[in-house]
């Protein structure tokens, strides 16, 4: 499926061709980014492991994480393993760049997933955090969710590799993109 534009528009859909997919392909793991919780608690229970990886602390202010801590809560007690860390294609890196100037590898990675959409670019980088925290099964196919900006407006069927080995990820199918 092909949007015609990117955005939160295309959330709920979103959710449900990831859903559907998973169904149909026997995918036990959705791997969601969100950073408020609600498209995360739209997958809730719908699989057997679900993985919220939100903003990073300090993406908006230093100190201060976007999702709060009740929806945290809300969704723990849904059976979300939430994952809030380092961002994988970015995270020390960028600190680098803003302060000396120039393009480092990790920030290549990124722009060249972007040429995707930047939904593409948040599913993989969201499938290889949450491989890394242990939170989804090593060599096996999850379904990712992301989006641009805000909601989720793509999903892809993934097998992340870890980031040491980043290049060995394999996307298998896009179910949604703009």
């Amino acid at each position: 499926m092909y949007w015609k534009s990117a955005g939160p528009i295309h959330t709920a859909k979103t959710v449900q061709l990831a859903i559907q997919k998973a169904k149909e392909s026997g995918i036990s793991s959705i791997v969601v980014a969100s950073c408020s919780g609600k498209t995360a608690e739209m997958v809730a229970g719908k699989v057997e492991n679900v993985v919220c990886v939100t903003h990073v602390n300090g993406f908006e202010k230093p100190g201060t994480n976007e999702m709060a801590p009740q929806m945290r809560a809300h969704l723990t007690e849904k059976g979300v393993k939430l994952l809030t860390t380092t961002h994988v294609l970015s995270g020390a890196e960028r600190g680098i760049s803003r302060k000396f100037g120039g393009v480092y590898p990790v920030e290549i990675i990124a722009h060249t997933l972007r040429m995707f959409g930047q939904g593409v670019k948040v599913c993989v980088e969201i499938a290889v955090m949450a491989l890394d925290a242990g939170l989804i099964p090593y060599g096996e196919d999850v379904i990712a969710i992301g989006g641009t900006g805000e909601g989720a407006d793509t999903a892809v069927v993934i097998r992340p590799a870890h980031a040491a080995n980043i290049f060995d990820t394999y996307i298998a199918e896009i179910i949604c993109k703009p």
